[in-house]
C-alpha cells in the first residue's frame, strides 16, 4: 500500500486551458436541443467556464482530505497493475467494510457528496468503512497494457484488495459496469460478502412459457428500453469494437471529451432537459477531469469491447438489494431479477432520480444502504 496525493503540473492545466480556447467549432445541429447531441451553444458556454473559471485546484484539495492509496492488483493473471483507491475508515468500530464501483462514464468523483454520511452517520449502527477504487483504466488507475481485464478479472482483483486491506466480510454496491462488477464478485466470491447492493441489476428473461404478465410500470419501462436501444446505444457501439479510434480523438481534445461524457448526464439523468438542473457545473466538469487528465478515453472505453458483448449473467446467492431510479436506462421487473438474485431482500423504486444515483439523489442512495445492509450487519 503507498500513500497518493494529487499533485497536478500547472503546465498541464495551462495546456488545457490553451486547447480550450483553441477549440475548432463544428456548426450548429439542424435541429434544436440535445437530439443531435450536446448543442454548439452550450457547448461554447461550457467551455468558456472551464477555460476561464473552473477551479480543479478545488477538486484536487477534496480529493486530497481523503486518505488515498494505490496497490498493486492482477485480478489472477501474471501482469498487474497500480490501482488508485479511497480507503475510508469510520471513528464507528463495528462499522461495516462497503466497497463501492463505479461505471462509465463516471468516477470516484460520483461519491465523494456521500462518504461523510456513510462514514459518520447519527446512528453508528448505519456507519460503514467506505473502499471506493478506480477500476482499471479510470482515473488514476493504471491502464491495462493486455487484453483481459474484463468484469470478472476487475472483480477478482477486488477480492485482493478487500483482503488486503483486512477485510474477510463486507458489503458491496455498485451502479453501471460497478453494477456487473459487483454481481461478478457475488457470484465468485460469496463468502466474503454479507451482501450487495445495486441500482442497475441486470438478468435474463425467463423463458416465453414462464413470463408472468408485466404491470403498467413494467411496459413502460420495456417501452423505456426499446427507445433507448434505438436512439442511446450509438456510444457503446464504438467503444466495444474501436475503442482505439475513439481514443485519439478524445484524448487530444478537451471539448470531445466532455461533450462525448457530458451528453450521457443529460440523456440518464432525471433532469428535465438538462444535466445541470440536478448537478452543478463544477461537479460534471470534475468528473471529465478525471478522464482528461490521465487521458484514459481509449482505456476506460476498453471494458467495453472485454466485457461488453460477453456479459456473464451468473446466478447470486448472497442477499440482495435492489434500487431502481426511474430513469435508469434498464428497470427489469422484480421477478426477472428474482430467478438471478435468488436472494432478493430488498427492491424499492424510488420517485426521482436516474443512473448517477449518488450524484443525483444522495440522500436517497444513503437511506437505500443503510436500509438494505442494516439487518445484514
Amino acid at each position: 500500500m503507498r500513500d497518493f496525493r494529487l499533485d497536478i503540473p500547472d503546465a498541464e492545466l495551462d495546456d488545457l486551458r490553451d486547447r480550450l480556447r483553441r477549440t475548432r467549432w463544428p456548426e450548429a445541429a439542424t435541429v434544436g436541443g440535445w437530439t443531435q447531441g450536446v448543442p454548439l451553444d452550450y457547448a461554447r458556454e461550457l467551455t468558456a467556464y472551464w477555460a476561464d473559471t473552473y477551479d480543479w485546484r478545488r477538486c484536487e484539495a477534496e480529493l486530497n482530505g481523503w486518505p488515498q492509496f494505490t496497490t498493486g492488483l492482477d485480478g489472477g493473471a501474471d501482469d498487474c497493475l497500480e490501482i488508485h483507491f479511497l480507503h475510508v475508515r469510520s471513528r464507528h468500530e463495528n462499522a461495516l467494510p462497503l466497497l463501492i464501483t463505479h461505471g462509465w462514464p463516471g468516477s470516484v468523483v460520483e461519491y465523494l457528496g456521500v462518504l461523510a454520511e456513510l462514514t459518520d452517520p447519527k446512528d453508528p449502527a448505519d456507519a460503514f468503512h467506505v473502499v471506493l477504487p478506480s477500476m482499471p483504466g479510470y482515473g488514476f488507475s493504471e491502464k491495462p497494457a493486455v487484453s483481459g481485464w474484463g468484469v470478472e478479472r476487475i472483480a477478482t482483483a477486488w477480492a485482493q484488495l478487500m483482503d488486503r486491506l483486512g477485510y474477510d466480510r463486507y458489503g458491496a454496491h455498485g451502479g453501471d459496469w460497478g453494477s456487473m462488477v459487483t454481481s461478478a464478485l457475488a457470484s465468485g466470491l460469496p463468502e466474503a460478502l454479507a451482501g450487495i447492493h445495486l441500482t442497475m441489476p441486470l438478468a435474463d428473461a425467463p423463458p416465453e412459457d414462464e413470463r408472468k404478465p408485466l404491470s403498467k410500470d413494467e411496459r413502460a419501462a420495456k417501452m423505456f428500453a426499446k427507445r433507448f436501444a434505438v436512439s442511446g446505444t450509438g456510444y457503446s457501439a464504438e467503444q466495444s469494437t474501436r475503442p482505439q479510434t475513439l481514443g485519439y480523438g478524445l484524448t487530444d481534445s478537451p471539448v470531445g471529451q466532455a461533450c462525448w461524457i457530458i451528453e450521457k448526464f443529460w440523456d440518464w439523468t432525471d433532469c428535465a432537459g438538462h444535466p445541470e438542473n440536478v448537478i452543478s457545473r463544477d461537479r460534471l466538469l470534475d468528473n471529465v477531469m478525471l478522464y482528461w487528465l490521465p487521458g484514459t478515453a481509449a482505456s476506460s472505453a476498453r471494458l467495453y469491447w472485454e466485457s461488453f458483448r460477453r456479459r456473464r449473467l451468473d446466478t447470486v446467492e448472497v442477499p440482495t438489494g435492489v434500487t431502481i431510479f426511474p430513469h435508469e436506462m434498464t428497470r427489469l421487473p422484480r421477478h426477472w431479477l428474482e430467478r438471478r438474485f435468488t436472494d432478493l431482500r430488498h427492491y424499492s423504486t424510488p420517485v426521482a432520480g436516474g443512473h448517477f444515483a449518488a450524484l443525483e439523489q444522495p440522500e436517497t442512495l444513503v437511506d437505500e444502504l443503510r436500509a438494505f445492509f442494516r439487518p445484514l450487519r
